[in-house]
C-alpha cells in the first residue's frame, strides 16, 4: 500500500543502534520520509521515523518485532 506509517523507537545510546534500524527499514523495502531524533536522556534516545509501505515486504507487526529484536532498541510502538 502507500500508507504512511510512524514509529516512535526508544535507543539504547550508542554507536550504531540509529543505523541498525534505518537498515532494517532499507531491507525490507522501506522508504524513509522522516528522522526526529532528541538528545539522549539517561541513556536512551527517543527516535520519530516516518515510512511509506508503497514496497514493504512485511505486514507492519512482523516488521514492528524485527525492530525491538535489534540490538540496542528498547521500545517501538507505532504513531500512525
Amino acid at each position: 500500500t502507500d500508507r504512511i506509517i510512524t514509529f516512535t523507537i526508544s535507543l539504547d545510546d550508542e554507536p550504531g543502534v540509529l543505523s541498525g534500524i534505518l537498515n532494517q527499514f532499507a531491507r525490507c523495502g522501506a522508504n524513509v520520509l522522516t528522522i526526529n531524533q532528541n538528545i539522549p536522556s539517561d541513556g536512551i534516545a527517543a527516535v520519530t521515523v516516518s515510512i511509506r509501505m508503497t514496497d514493504v515486504t512485511l505486514e507492519e507487526q512482523p516488521l514492528m518485532q524485527r525492530l525491538r529484536d535489534l540490538h540496542g532498541v528498547v521500545q517501538v510502538s507505532k504513531v500512525s
